[in-house]
């Protein structure tokens, strides 16, 4: 079954192709979504780049100076949008690793991050999770093994737990 299309859908994977162009090993990478006709009411000297789109559409803001840090729940825990953004988006890496992998970690996190990192059966993942205030969610998941735009997973449910923190980040 197809995820329809929706705003959010369109702009998730937009912005995922973005992200997706600088390659791999970035850093986590955040953005602001703001309806194109909200921005364009807001920034006129929009205007002119969101020519031609539909009014309807979303758009993602870069936070440019976004602080990369090993505590991506602490950061998102600390985090508050304006009333004029409607939703937010983060791509984060991350690495996959069967179940088994993980049995007999190092206590020390650190070290447990570099085993995990030279187990032969990891897979090198990024997440794109973007929501709006309205609740609406949807996720994106890309592997390096696979690293197509075609290949690109799209559901709601692939990372429930970063959904949640995101939109903690829009609560009034």
């Amino acid at each position: 079954m197809r995820t329809p299309l929706t705003p959010l859908t369109e702009c998730a994977i937009d912005t995922e192709r973005h992200v997706s162009a600088a390659g791999w090993d970035q850093p986590p990478r955040l953005f602001a979504i703001a309806g194109n006709a909200g921005l364009v009411e807001r920034e006129p000297a929009l205007a002119g780049q969101l020519s031609g789109t539909d009014p309807a559409a979303l758009s993602t803001i870069e936070q440019e100076g976004f602080a990369p840090t090993s505590s991506l729940e602490s950061l998102l825990g600390r985090l508050a949008w304006p009333p004029e953004v409607d939703g937010a988006a983060i791509a984060i890496e991350r690495i996959v690793v069967p179940p088994e992998a993980e049995r007999g970690l190092p206590d020390d996190p650190q070290k447990a991050t570099e085993v995990l990192a030279a187990h032969p059966d990891r897979q090198d993942v990024r997440l794109l999770v973007a929501v709006l205030r309205t609740g609406e969610s949807i996720c994106l998941l890309r592997q390096r093994a696979n690293d197509s735009d075609d290949s690109v997973a799209v559901g709601d449910d692939i990372a429930p737990g970063l959904v949640q923190a995101l939109k903690a980040t829009l609560a009034d």
